[in-house]
């Protein structure tokens, strides 16, 4: 049995598949998926458009850097983190530290296909929603790209074949799965 040593925190755009490819990789690794923007709602009990609105985007991302260190403190699972939370310079040097970053690369129109319908995200309330998502996603590139490692998404793969990536991208990492 492969045994997991630190949290793989998914990182990347809203849209590239962090929650569902991480139920699928947690599933694989026989470890908890825990989701950030999840725990800060039953925090605040309120959603996380609600918390935007009310308390702003500032408040929103200090609630969310105070849940990702304590989820980095338990035991190693999979941690599927909001859009945002790799922008935060303390975030990412907090993730290096005390787990493993896995960014998952999606194309701008994957994204769009993925989140054009949805209305539970707060960034994209806009004129032009499409146009929001584009310039967010060339904005984060260079910042997502430090993640430590990096897995492409593709139309074409499945939940679990996106899973089986990150598990393979994993694995040339002994300090974060081993036997």
């Amino acid at each position: 049995m492969v045994k997991l040593r630190k949290t793989v925190v998914l990182v990347g755009m809203m849209g590239a598949g962090k929650t569902a490819v991480g139920t699928a990789l947690a599933r694989a690794l026989d470890v908890a998926l825990v989701d950030s923007d999840e725990e800060i709602v039953i925090a605040a009990n309120r959603s996380i458009a609600e918390i935007f609105e009310r308390d702003g985007e500032a408040f929103f991302r200090t609630r969310e850097s105070e849940v990702i260190a304590r989820l980095l403190q338990g035991p190693p699972c999979v941690l599927s983190t909001g859009g945002g939370a790799f922008l935060a310079a303390d975030n990412r040097a907090m993730i290096h530290q005390a787990g493993i970053s896995v960014w998952l690369r999606a194309d701008l129109e994957l994204l769009w296909q993925r989140v054009r319908h949805k209305t539970t995200r707060p960034l994209l309330r806009a004129p032009n929603p499409r146009e929001t998502l584009r310039a967010l996603h060339e904005a984060r590139l260079p910042v997502y790209a430090e993640a430590d490692l990096i897995v492409d998404s593709a139309a074409d793969l499945s939940i679990e074949d996106m899973a089986a990536r990150v598990v393979a991208a994993l694995r040339t990492r002994p300090d974060v799965l081993g036997d």
